[in-house]
């Protein structure tokens, strides 16, 4: 991981994340995950700032095993509010740290002194960008 240390994440994030509104609903979400091949979506405020993240996890668990259903639920129901996120200039050995630390596959990415979000870093981004 010695290689990692001088990576930053700003260099392997994928800027411009996709996002959607607490208020749009789980259906609209798998078919955006499905299209854009992608395993989560950040959960944005009018204001631009970030409130949650949903990943595939989360809806099979707080959904479909729920018995809740897809096209009635919100985004903002069943999001992991608050989420921790990662600095564009951390580095990757410490964006994988945390992500190992908490067990997920993504990161948002947000600038710490604008507190905007500016990207996601995902575990295939990193792979990716060594191999």
């Amino acid at each position: 991981m010695e290689a990692l240390g001088s990576l930053r994440v700003r260099d392997v994030m994928t800027p411009e994340p996709v996002s959607l509104p607490p208020s749009a609903t789980v259906a609209e979400a798998v078919r955006v995950m499905a299209e854009r091949n992608i395993g989560s979506v950040l959960v944005v405020g009018e204001d631009g700032r970030l409130l949650g993240i949903v990943s595939e996890r989360d809806i099979i668990r707080r959904v479909l095993a729920a018995g809740r259903r897809p096209e009635e639920t919100t985004l903002e129901e069943i999001m992991t509010r608050d989420p921790v996120t990662v600095d564009p200039e951390a580095t990757v050995e410490e964006a994988l740290r945390a992500m190992a630390r908490i067990r997920v596959r993504h990161l948002p990415v947000v600038d710490k002194s604008t507190g905007r979000l500016v990207g996601v870093v995902s575990i295939r981004d990193v792979e990716e960008a060594i191999l």
